[in-house]
């Protein structure tokens, strides 16, 4: 059959309208192969980014860091070991007159040490008491350093870790200063210094034992479930304080995303929590149609979170996620 010029031309026009209509097809592969090779060079650039964000984190924690942590041991060790007494406190018994009288017998002894090195005197190592108070888990005594100094010793977690906390007194008329510390450097040490030491000594120890002991409960958290559970979890990661935590679980019939965010550093609750779900067969299914499949927020999951630990809260979501699962595809795909 013949084609007249007129049916030639409009042809012509409408393929100068829609030139891409014939080859659709091969332009949306390319594109879908285009944004696959994008999405893995944006995770082969984070997986980067973590793995030099954990070498920097233990580059910053040792060398200087644990010399100190070192010498201070020793000297907690020493002042343990030359006590005359050790005074059990409860709470109550824990406040600022406890503090003054500690901070009265630094000056006492750095003023004895000096007068006896006037007068040539042979120390009597027993004149003066040494006592060190423990109340719950500080332990608070006054340093063999020349300087009027005291230490408080923090231990928190279990197994429990040891930090140290040396506060200089240069006169009952200045502020009691941090001279030097084993404190992690991402935790707001110089800050609380600057709000509450010299307000109320005690509550910036009590405050940096709570920093401290939320600190070590989140990182022992996530080591449980890393743990207990690492086969589950592909990609993980935490900032340093561990008040930011994400991990991706792969081992399940849908890719699951948990963001957890700490409202501050002395929580050991998250309260920003945010668990979705992408069901991997409707994935697959939603390639084949050309649709885009949507995410499902698992609020029971993000209910266990906010009010159990990490571990627990794991467990009970992998207990319920396939029946969870399960019932979405069927509301999604009613028979």
């Amino acid at each position: 059959m013949e084609v007249s010029d007129f049916e030639e031309e409009t042809l012509k026009k409408r393929h100068k309208r829609n030139p891409f209509t014939s080859s659709m097809g091969e332009m949306n592969s390319m594109h879908e192969d285009d944004d696959n090779d994008r999405l893995e060079t944006a995770r082969a650039r984070f997986s980067n980014v973590i793995k030099r964000h954990t070498a920097l984190a233990e580059r910053l924690s040792r060398d200087s860091d644990k010399i100190i942590f070192q010498r201070l041991q020793k000297e907690f060790e020493a002042a343990r070991a030359s006590q005359t007494e050790e005074v059990y406190l409860d709470g109550e018994e824990w406040n600022d007159g406890l503090l003054a009288t500690i901070r009265e017998r630094v000056h006492m002894e750095v003023d004895r040490k000096a007068m006896l090195a006037e007068t040539d005197v042979i120390p009597n190592h027993h004149v003066e008491d040494k006592i060190t108070y423990r109340v719950g888990n500080k332990v608070t005594f006054s340093t063999n350093k020349d300087s009027k100094c005291m230490e408080c010793a923090l231990g928190v977690g279990d197994p429990c870790e040891l930090y140290h906390l040396v506060l200089e007194s240069r006169s009952f008329l200045e502020k009691m200063t941090v001279l030097e510390h084993t404190i992690p450097f991402f935790l707001p040490l110089r800050e609380a210094e600057n709000d509450l030491l010299s307000s109320n000594a005690m509550r910036f120890i009590d405050y940096i034992g709570e920093l401290l002991q939320a600190y070590v409960d989140r990182k022992e958290q996530v080591r449980l479930i890393k743990e207990l559970y690492g086969n589950q979890i592909g990609e993980l990661y935490h900032s340093l304080p561990y008040h930011i935590i994400e991990f991706v679980l792969d081992d399940f019939p849908c890719k699951v995303i948990v963001s957890l965010r700490y409202a501050d550093l002395v929580s050991v609750l998250p309260t920003r929590v945010r668990v979705i779900a992408w069901p991997i067969d409707q994935f697959k299914k939603s390639e084949v149609l050309g649709a885009h499949p949507s995410p499902t927020r698992l609020s029971y999951a993000e209910d266990a979170l906010k009010s159990m630990s990490l571990p627990e809260a794991y467990a009970e979501i992998v207990l319920r996620l396939r029946q969870v699962i399960q019932e979405i595809f069927e509301d999604r795909n009613p028979s």
